[in-house]
C-alpha cells in the first residue's frame, strides 16, 4: 500500500512539475482576448496617449506598447533615432465589438521630425465589410533616401488620429464616440555595409500559381500579431465566427515568394442574402507594415479571397511604388490576418464557418541577402531563424501535423504565443513528457528491484 502511495506521490509531483514548466514558459494572459476580441501582446507596456508632443511617451525600438485613441484629436508618441538606420512604427487600432463603423472609418499615422516635417503618412480603414476589426497603419523614417528632411539624428514624433466618416460621427450609437485601443511596435533596420542600386528590380513575368491542393490539417489561428500561429507551405483549416480575426505567420527567406488563398465554406441551405466584403485577407511584413489585401463578398456559397503574384523577397523592393512590391523588402516572419464580417451573422447565422488556408512558398531557402553594417532591432526581425524554419516545416508549434482543436471560442487556442514560449525555452512539450515518462519508468524499476531484493533477504533470513 505504501509503495503504491509513494509512486502516486512521485507521479503527482512530476505532473505538477510538468504543469509548472509549461505554465512558467507562457505569460498568464498569452491567450486572452482583449477589447474587440484582439489578443494584445501580454508583454506590451502601457503608454499614455499624449495630446501634445512635449508630453509624448518614448517608443523604444524592439518594444511593444499598449495605448488608446479617443474619437477626436491626435495622440503623440516619441522616437529617438540615429542618422543612419531606417525606422518603422506600426500602429494597430482595435474598435470595440459591435461598433457602428463606416467604410472609411479607421486611423491615420504620420511620422514627423522635430521641425514638423512629414517623413511619412499612412491610413487604414475597416473597408467595405463595415465590420469592426483590427486595422494597422504605419510610419517610417528612411535614412539615405535623398530627401532633405527627416535625415538627422534626434527626436521624431508618431502622430495618430481617428478617421471618421460623417455617417459614423453623427451616429447615436455609444460606440461612435468610444475610445479605440492601440498596439504599437517600433523597429529599426541597420544600414548596408556597402551602398547598392536604389532602383526597384525588374518585374518578373509569371503566370498565376494555382492554389495548393490536398487535404487540410487543423491549425487554430491566433487572435493577434503576438499570438499568430506559425504555418509553412501547406493546407490548413480552422473555424471562424462573424466578427473575429485570425492571425497566422509565415517565415519567408530572401528570394522566396508567397501566395495565399483563404476559403470560406458554404452556409446552411436555408440561408440567403449577400454581405459585401464579408471575408478579408491581409498580409503584413515583419515590421507589421501592410503589404496587400483581398476581400470577397459572401452569399452563402463557398468563396475565396486570394493573394497572388507577390514578388520574391528582395532588399531593392523597397524602391518600388506599389505597396505589394515595396512591402516585400526583407526576410523574416510575414503575418496573415483573416477577418469575417460581423454582418455575416445577420444573414447566415452565428456560425462557426469553415475556413481553409492554402499557403504556397516558392523558391529555395537561404539565398544570400544584403550585408548589414550592424544589428537591427529587434535582432531577429529581418531574418528567418532556424527555429522558425523548423516550426514552419512542422506546421507550427513544434508538432508534426499541427495543433488540433477549434479556435472559434475566442482565445488563442494554444497556437502562437504558448508554443513560441516553449520553443524559446529550448524544450518542446513532447520532449518534456518523454523525459517525465522515462523518469516514472526508472523510479518504478528501482522500486520493483528494491522490493525484490528485500523479498530475497527475508526468504534467506526469516528472523530478519
Amino acid at each position: 500500500m505504501g509503495r503504491y502511495r509513494a509512486n502516486a506521490v512521485v507521479r503527482g509531483g512530476v505532473a505538477a512539475a510538468v504543469a509548472g514548466a509549461l505554465v512558467a514558459g507562457v505569460p498568464a494572459s498569452a491567450g486572452a482576448a482583449g477589447p474587440g476580441g484582439y489578443g494584445f501582446d501580454p508583454a506590451g507596456r502601457r503608454l499614455s496617449a499624449a495630446t501634445t508632443t512635449s508630453a509624448a511617451g518614448l517608443l523604444e525600438p524592439g518594444g511593444t506598447y499598449r495605448s488608446s485613441l479617443p474619437a477626436e484629436g491626435r495622440t503623440y508618441y516619441r522616437l529617438a533615432l540615429d542618422a543612419t538606420s531606417t525606422a518603422y512604427v506600426a500602429v494597430t487600432a482595435v474598435p470595440p465589438s459591435g461598433a457602428d463603423v463606416a467604410v472609411t472609418d479607421g486611423i491615420r499615422v504620420a511620422l514627423q521630425d522635430a521641425d514638423g516635417h512629414y517623413c511619412s503618412t499612412d491610413t487604414a480603414s475597416v473597408g467595405a465589410a463595415r465590420s469592426p476589426r483590427p486595422v494597422t497603419a504605419w510610419g517610417t523614417r528612411e535614412a539615405g533616401n535623398g530627401r532633405p528632411a527627416c535625415q538627422d539624428a534626434g527626436t521624431y514624433y508618431v502622430v495618430v488620429e481617428r478617421l471618421r466618416s460623417s455617417s459614423s460621427s453623427s451616429s447615436s450609437s455609444p460606440f461612435s464616440s468610444s475610445v479605440w485601443e492601440l498596439e504599437l511596435t517600433a523597429a529599426v533596420e541597420a544600414p548596408l555595409k556597402e551602398a547598392g542600386p536604389t532602383t526597384a528590380p525588374g518585374t518578373e513575368a509569371s503566370a498565376s500559381t494555382p492554389p495548393l491542393a490536398g487535404p487540410a490539417r487543423k491549425r487554430p489561428g491566433g487572435n493577434g500579431f503576438a499570438g499568430a500561429a506559425v504555418v509553412g507551405q501547406g493546407v490548413w483549416s480552422d473555424t471562424l465566427t462573424p466578427g473575429r480575426t485570425l492571425f497566422y505567420k509565415v517565415p519567408l527567406d530572401w528570394g522566396q515568394r508567397l501566395s495565399v488563398t483563404a476559403e470560406l465554406g458554404s452556409a446552411p441551405d436555408d440561408a440567403s442574402g449577400l454581405v459585401a466584403g464579408a471575408l478579408g485577407l491581409s498580409l503584413y511584413n515583419p515590421a507589421r507594415v501592410p503589404v496587400d489585401d483581398a476581400t470577397v463578398s459572401y452569399g452563402g456559397s463557398q468563396k475565396s479571397a486570394v493573394l497572388d503574384d507577390l514578388p520574391p523577397v528582395r532588399y531593392r523592393n523597397r524602391y518600388a511604388v506599389h505597396d505589394e512590391v515595396s512591402g516585400m523588402r526583407f526576410a523574416g516572419t510575414y503575418y496573415l490576418a483573416v477577418h469575417l464580417s460581423e454582418r455575416v451573422a445577420e444573414r447566415f447565422g452565428a456560425g462557426p464557418f469553415d475556413l481553409t488556408l492554402r499557403v504556397r512558398v516558392a523558391g529555395a531557402e537561404r539565398q544570400p541577402g544584403p550585408e548589414y553594417a550592424g544589428e537591427s532591432t529587434p535582432a531577429d526581425t529581418f531574418r528567418v531563424t532556424d527555429e522558425e524554419r523548423r516550426a514552419a516545416a512542422l506546421g507550427g508549434g513544434g508538432f508534426a501535423g499541427g495543433v488540433t482543436g477549434g479556435s472559434s471560442g475566442g482565445a488563442d487556442a494554444g497556437g502562437g504565443t504558448a508554443m513560441k514560449a516553449l520553443a524559446a525555452g529550448g524544450i518542446g512539450a513532447g520532449t518534456l513528457l518523454l523525459a517525465v515518462l522515462g523518469g516514472w519508468t526508472l523510479v518504478a524499476r528501482r522500486r520493483a528491484g528494491s522490493a525484490a531484493a528485500q523479498t530475497r533477504v527475508s526468504a534467506q533470513n526469516p528472523t530478519a
